[in-house]
């Protein structure tokens, strides 16, 4: 078995154009898939960055919403409910909404505003600079440094600003654990002065956050807020709905997969064209090998080890050459949004694997038919 493999090696390096092309056309094509879907994972990752990021078990919200960004708000009444009812732990507030910051320099700069509970701060973000309990005083905010924290002219604790024609202070820096996606710095006040700050209607409470006593509760208090016409999602069921929204509602997921589809397309056609050249120019070998005694089996078994192996070989080298392509961008541009997750490893080594398959099969069903005596006589 061993020898047969390192003939049907021999065989195909032995062609170094073709065996190149083959890498190549391969390689190109798992670079392809693997960057258009690691480019749509990272996009789907920020696009649910404050859900990651407030930490909440559930959430409670108007039915219309669809993603974190379109708070749709609830009347205060809402939230002696929430807090009312059979598993709830506790149940704070909190509000999410835009602002225009006026810099130093009379520039200025749209910003999200976060508006934690006043008594529990719960959803802070970690703080790097400054004390957490400083966000109580006078015009506090609390800056996060990730990669828009420049946009605000890179502001270290005290300095000063206005948001819509109100003093603003930086008591504080933080840090997330996921950016956003729309490219807008975050800042975290209290929820009162954000109710201050920016304009509001006559409802405000954007989400209700809602811990619950076990994970038992959570169908229960999901049938309850149901009956007073909100609805509770967990954590995940939230950033499922993100997810579906920017996949299926927006032109962000089918484009993105388009291009994942038709760098398949295009792998698929390189590699398949070229390996069956391959096996044409050297049919008289196949050819040979048959009229010495190889069998059938034997000579599909060598057809298969070399698709698998250039397959396999194109899907490490593609692999890594995304890989470091992002790594390159993310060190360059901080906004770039790419991550390489387990099942985009997954779908191109499918995607490679179907590859490897089709390619071998016209190989295969050539070198069944070829007989011995043809090509001696030939």
């Amino acid at each position: 078995m061993f020898g047969i493999l390192r003939l049907a090696y021999k065989l195909l390096a032995n062609d170094r154009t073709k065996f190149t092309a083959l890498i190549v056309g391969i390689t190109f094509a798992v670079f392809l898939m693997v960057q258009m879907t690691a480019m749509f994972a990272g996009v789907l990752a920020r696009s649910s960055a404050t859900v990651y990021n407030i930490g909440a078990t559930m959430w409670v919200m108007d039915p219309a919403v669809q993603t974190v960004a379109n708070t749709i708000p609830m009347p205060d009444t809402v939230l002696d409910q929430v807090r009312s009812m059979p598993g709830v732990k506790f149940a704070v507030p909190i509000y999410s909404g835009g602002g225009l910051v006026k810099l130093p320099d009379g520039t200025y700069q749209a910003v999200t505003i976060m508006g934690l509970d006043d008594d529990t701060l719960f959803g802070r973000p970690r703080m790097l600079e400054g004390r957490i309990e400083d966000i109580y005083g006078e015009s506090g905010f609390i800056a996060v440094v990730d990669s828009e924290y420049a946009k605000l002219h890179s502001p270290e604790v005290g300095a000063e600003f206005e948001i819509n024609d109100n003093r603003a202070r930086i008591v504080g820096l933080a840090k997330v654990s996921s950016n956003g996606l729309f490219g807008v710095p975050t800042l975290y006040t209290t929820y009162n002065r954000a109710l201050q700050y920016l304009p509001n209607a006559r409802f405000t409470t954007s989400y209700i956050l809602v811990e619950p006593k076990s994970a038992a509760d959570i169908p229960r208090i999901q049938a309850a807020v149901a009956r007073t016409g909100y609805v509770a999602l967990t954590r995940d069921a939230f950033v499922r709905q993100i997810s579906n929204f920017y996949t299926f509602q927006t032109g962000i997921g089918t484009n993105l997969l388009m291009m994942s589809a038709i760098a398949f397309i295009v792998g698929l056609s390189i590699s398949g064209q070229t390996f069956y050249s391959f096996i044409l120019e050297n049919l008289e070998k196949f050819g040979a090998l048959k009229a010495i005694g190889m069998t059938s089996r034997e000579l599909v078994l060598m057809i298969l080890f070399q698709a698998g192996f250039v397959s396999l070989t194109g899907y490490g080298l593609g692999t890594g050459l995304c890989a470091a392509m992002i790594w390159l961008a993310r060190a360059r541009l901080p906004d770039y949004a790419s991550i390489i997750t387990y099942a985009n490893l997954l779908l191109a080594l499918g995607m490679v694997v179907v590859i490897a398959g089709v390619s071998s099969w016209f190989g295969v069903r050539r070198v069944l038919r070829i007989e011995p005596f043809d090509i001696f006589r030939g």
